[in-house]
């Protein structure tokens, strides 16, 4: 497969230091500063073997194809993808409620990204995202999702076929629309599947046919509703409330 490239500081960073995939080669501004961030870079390719080459700004440009990269870049390998079933395996054999988001065709990079780190805080099994349709996995999503990219599973396929086979596995399937139940009045614990909708007209009615429930936020203000990647994390927080995550042990 073809590598890609990662443009910034924090991705390289959370990158080498999570060791999820390779680093094959990384250049660096010949004119930047040394800072900690610089100096971690440094150490982690020296550790990793890794070639880190100094060069001139114009060249990171255009290595960076005119994103930001705050005077690094490096090449990557690309990120592994899994299937649905390949998810909800372990998790079944460990004996654990598999946690999966389904973004219907997110067409947005940051929210993307922000939809992985939210996944990753909320120790989500792993996020499916369709095969044609949507933002795909760029240098961008890699940096707002701030190192949630390399830890959390990502299956990459068609959503109908991802629900068949939760469906065989037994998860509920909960959609994320307008006109649901309220947030709070809804079981979300244990084994579940959440399905977001695309930005702007929100989840498909075929996907949305195919869902045990509709869940909708309560808003006030005459909003109608709220930007996909926070709609995300707050049903993430509320799934994990029902978990008993933040209940104080004794």
């Amino acid at each position: 497969m073809a590598l890609q490239r990662l443009e910034g500081r924090n991705p390289v960073v959370e990158c080498l230091t999570r060791g999820r995939r390779r680093v094959h080669r990384i250049w660096m501004d010949r004119g930047a500063r040394s800072d900690p961030r610089i100096a971690r870079i440094e150490a982690l390719a020296a550790e990793a073997g890794v070639r880190l080459e100094r060069v001139d700004r114009r060249r990171l440009d255009q290595l960076a194809d005119g994103r930001v990269h705050n005077g690094v870049v490096a090449e990557v390998a690309p990120i592994t993808l899994w299937t649905t079933e390949a998810l909800l395996d372990p998790v079944r054999l460990a004996g654990a409620d598999p946690l999966l988001v389904l973004a219907d065709g997110l067409q947005y990079e940051h929210n993307l990204g922000a939809v992985l780190r939210s996944a990753l805080g909320f120790g989500v099994t792993g996020l499916v995202i369709p095969t044609r349709r949507g933002a795909g996995l760029t240098s961008v999503v890699a940096r707002v999702s701030m190192g949630a990219i390399e830890e959390v599973s990502i299956a990459r396929e068609g959503l109908f076929a991802a629900l068949k086979a939760i469906k065989r596995a037994g998860v509920p399937i909960i959609g994320a629309d307008a006109g649901g139940a309220p947030l709070g009045t809804v079981d979300l614990s244990g084994p579940l599947a959440l399905i977001v909708g695309e930005e702007g007209r929100g989840m498909s009615s075929k996907l949305r046919e195919r869902c045990d429930q509709i869940v909708s936020i309560p808003l006030a203000g005459s909003l109608e509703s709220l930007n996909v990647s926070v709609a995300t994390a707050l049903l993430l927080y509320e799934k994990r409330r029902q978990d008993g995550w933040f209940t104080p042990k004794r």
